[in-house]
C-alpha cells in the first residue's frame, strides 16, 4: 500500500509544556507529588521515560502540561528534536512539546522513530532557520510533512526498529 502524506498538525495534538514559577516553590517529596519530567530524566539509551528525579506539588498542575503513558514528548531546545514515549504519568516543563495521538492514527513506536528521523530533523532545521537558537515550537513541528503507512504496517516497522534499538543498546553496554 502507498504511504499517505499529511501535514503533521492535521493528525495529532501538539502542545508546549509549561513550568510553575518559581519552580523551587513547587518541588516536593510528598507522596501526592506529580512526576516532573525534565530533559535530564530522558535516558541516553532507549526511547521511554519511566521515572523522574523530582516531583512537583499538585498546585503547580495549572501552570504545566500533564502527560500520560503512551504520549510522546519531543525536546524543543537542548537536545533539539529528540522524541520519547511516556511510560508514566507526569508533567512537562517548557523544554518539551507534547505530541498526543488523539485520533489513533499512529503506532507509538513508529511515531517515535519517525519524529527522530533525519527527514523530520531536516524539516525542523529548515523551519527554524533564521532563529538565533534552534528551538522547536508547536507551529514549527505542526507544519512538518509526514509520510505514514496504514497502522498495521506502522506496527511492524515500529517493532522492527525497537528490536534494532535494543540490539544496539546491548552492544553498547558490552565491555571492550
Amino acid at each position: 500500500m502507498s504511504w499517505e502524506q499529511r501535514k503533521f498538525s492535521e493528525l495529532v495534538l501538539i502542545e508546549r509544556g509549561g513550568s510553575p514559577r518559581p519552580i523551587d516553590n513547587y518541588i516536593t517529596d510528598a507522596p501526592d507529588g506529580l512526576n516532573w519530567v525534565k530533559i535530564g530524566d530522558a535516558p541516553a539509551q532507549g526511547r521511554y521515560i519511566f521515572k523522574t528525579a523530582e516531583k512537583i506539588r499538585p498546585q503547580g498542575l495549572s501552570k504545566t502540561r500533564q502527560v500520560q503513558p503512551g504520549d510522546l514528548i519531543l525536546s524543543n531546545s537542548m537536545s533539539f528534536g529528540k522524541p520519547y514515549i511516556m511510560g508514566i504519568h507526569g508533567c512537562i516543563h517548557d523544554g518539551w512539546l507534547l505530541i498526543r495521538d488523539t485520533g489513533a492514527k499512529f503506532d507509538s513506536k513508529f511515531l517515535c522513530h519517525l519524529l527522530g528521523s533525519n527527514q523530520m530533523l531536516e524539516q525542523y532545521r529548515m523551519f527554524a532557520a533564521g532563529s538565533t537558537v534552534n528551538n522547536l515550537n508547536k507551529e514549527l513541528v505542526g507544519n512538518t510533512t509526514v509520510h505514514i503507512p496504514v497502522i498495521q504496517e506502522q506496527r511492524v516497522i515500529g517493532e522492527s526498529l525497537e528490536s534494532i534499538d535494543k540490539c544496539i543498546s546491548l552492544h553498547q553496554r558490552k565491555p571492550f
